[in-house]
């Protein structure tokens, strides 16, 4: 049995050997990051850069690129030394620290999608009185929950986790993730899993309530609203229950792999499965905002055609 004191590092067991492959996976991977950098630092310049842009929808999805970034970077990283090592090894602290900013990622995301389908419903149920409730010094206090409430809830399901008796160092994954490390302890973890329990329904389920709660209203405003009005709820709340539905999608394949046994499913499906949310979702929010929203359409073509 080993305990939690001889435990220094963790072995990334999804990692298959892949001979001289693992330099071009290498690229593909470094490729792949280096399009969600670009292509989420951009839509973040064109909406600094341009004062008309400076409105509470374009703060928030700013706000979201920026999670975007600090999400895959919490991936990435070690995605590309993990590729080219033989080993697959990742220290303790490092491997808490990676729990922390994926958690904490998918934590803020959720939050911010709820701060966004606030603001539409505002815009939409409440158009003339919109610039009076959605101040900023509201817009700012709205932004720093959306971070500050989950990174307190992570850290102390962290800290939770982080002293665990473990009678074992393989992580079946190609990152740490918090189930798995919980799957390794020597004795019953049923504090640390109802912590968890309540910490999900503070950080997930609150937003998602949030959300059902301000979409049934715009729904009910549009069914008996104008055609104007119909038209201005699809063209900007389209992007963001796209890219809600494909986040939550990413969540939930996560979620299906920690709780039922996956091993029929083929190696390479549920790597992607479970690096779907931390890697799809950075890409898919640019494109999407991208393409539907006019303004950070037309300010993208200006910015890189000039």
């Amino acid at each position: 049995m080993v305990n939690s004191t001889q435990i220094s590092y963790f072995t990334l067991s999804a990692y298959f050997h892949s001979g001289h492959l693992k330099y071009l996976y290498f690229l593909i991977v470094l490729l792949l990051y280096v399009l969600i950098l670009v292509s989420n630092l951009l839509l973040m310049v064109v909406i600094c850069v341009n004062r008309n842009l400076h409105e509470p929808m374009y703060i928030f999805l700013c706000s979201l690129f920026v999670n975007e970034l600090y999400g895959s970077s919490g991936l990435f990283l070690l995605l590309l030394v993990q590729t080219l090592s033989d080993s697959h090894m990742i220290s303790a602290p490092f491997c808490f620290l990676q729990i922390y900013c994926v958690y904490s990622y998918g934590s803020v995301e959720f939050s911010s999608f709820a701060i966004m389908s606030y603001d539409r419903y505002l815009a939409i149920c409440f158009p003339l009185q919109y610039n009076t409730r959605m101040t900023s010094s509201k817009v700012c206090t709205l932004i720093a929950l959306s971070w500050l409430i989950p990174f307190l809830a992570v850290v102390v399901i962290t800290s939770l986790i982080a002293p665990l008796q473990l009678c074992g160092n393989v992580i079946h994954k190609v990152y740490c993730d918090y189930y798995s490390v919980v799957k390794l302890a020597c004795y019953d973890t049923t504090g640390v899993n109802v912590y968890g329990l309540i910490s999900a329904s503070v950080t997930v389920s609150c937003p998602v309530l949030m959300i059902l709660y301000t979409y049934m209203r715009i729904l009910r405003v549009c069914f008996s609203g104008s055609k104007q009005t119909r038209q201005k709820a699809v063209s900007t709340c389209t992007p963001h229950l796209a890219s809600l539905l494909n986040f939550s999608c990413g969540a939930l394949f996560e979620i299906v792999q920690n709780r039922f046994d996956m091993s029929s499913v083929p190696s390479m499906l549920r790597i992607f499965l479970s690096v779907y949310f931390l890697t799809c979702q950075p890409l898919f929010n640019p494109i999407i905002y991208g393409l539907k929203l006019s303004k950070i359409r037309v300010k993208c073509k200006d910015l890189v055609f000039g």
